[in-house]
């Protein structure tokens, strides 16, 4: 019975999801309608202290989670997967699903404080992917909450659902991060070339971990295998020495028995 509800729960929020990013937003018709009122939207935003500080909470609450605890989540269940004890296994997968938690938790934060604080047309780039990401973002966790047992037909379907969508959340969040960044320089005037000098620095870093790891398990598994190579040859060697060594005391045994028959 819980199967069945988790199994119905799905289809019913992607349907929700996808009536989300198709109807018209009201911003979209008046921008469409008024172009005076378009352009006022596009004017460079006078910052107050109280809209900077929100703005600045805006870009960390997106940041820290699409940027920061969405990858680290992808690093820690790659990790699991070369493990080598089930209670490092059990470790990394708690510590996934707690990162990906509180990704959602700020991500949420960052859509509410969007809504009641800043103005919402989306008529440009970085809001309508802001808006799509809000919806995938909430839609991967239930798919993780659905996940099949092992053993079962779809448990591989689902495992590459599952991936392919956390790997594009990611991407296409750290993305939007980059537009985010240029919009604010870009609406404010201010320069934020230094985030985005740090955040390339970053996505560089986790981009390399994920990149290398498959190659340092392979280079661990090759060392292994050559270490037990070495170890079953040193245990089948023979040692000439030795066997030469028992042919000689068996020759002289023959030998000395001749002759104490030629003695009798």
């Amino acid at each position: 019975m819980l199967l069945f509800a988790r199994k119905g729960l799905l289809p019913a929020f992607a349907r929700c999801v996808i009536l989300l990013l198709l109807t018209p937003t009201q911003g979209d018709s008046t921008s469409s309608e008024d172009p005076e009122q378009s352009s006022k939207i596009a004017q460079p935003l006078e910052l107050t202290p109280k809209l900077s500080s929100q703005l600045k909470l805006h870009a960390f609450l997106l940041w820290s989670s699409v940027g920061f605890l969405m990858p680290v989540g992808v690093l820690l269940i790659r990790v699991s997967h070369v493990a080598k004890s089930a209670r490092s296994v059990k470790i990394l997968f708690y510590c996934h699903v707690a990162s990906q938690i509180v990704a959602v938790v700020l991500a949420t934060a960052g859509a509410v404080l969007s809504i009641r604080n800043f103005e919402n047309a989306f008529n440009n780039t970085h809001q309508r992917i802001g808006l799509a990401l809000y919806g995938f973002i909430w839609l991967q966790p239930l798919i993780g909450f659905i996940r099949p047992d092992r053993g079962v037909k779809t448990r591989s379907a689902w495992y590459l659902a599952h991936w392919l969508l956390g790997l594009a959340i990611c991407v296409v969040g750290i993305a939007n991060v980059y537009i985010g960044l240029h919009t604010y320089q870009e609406r404010t005037g201010r320069s934020a070339r230094m985030w985005t000098l740090l955040l390339t620095v970053e996505v560089a870093a986790m981009a390399f971990v994920y990149l290398f790891q498959d190659r340092w398990s392979y280079v661990v598994r090759q060392e292994e295998a050559a270490l037990a190579d070495e170890q079953s040859e040193g245990s089948s060697v023979t040692y000439p020495a030795n066997d030469h060594k028992e042919v000689v005391v068996v020759s002289l045994a023959i030998f000395g028995d001749r002759s104490m028959l030629k003695q009798c």
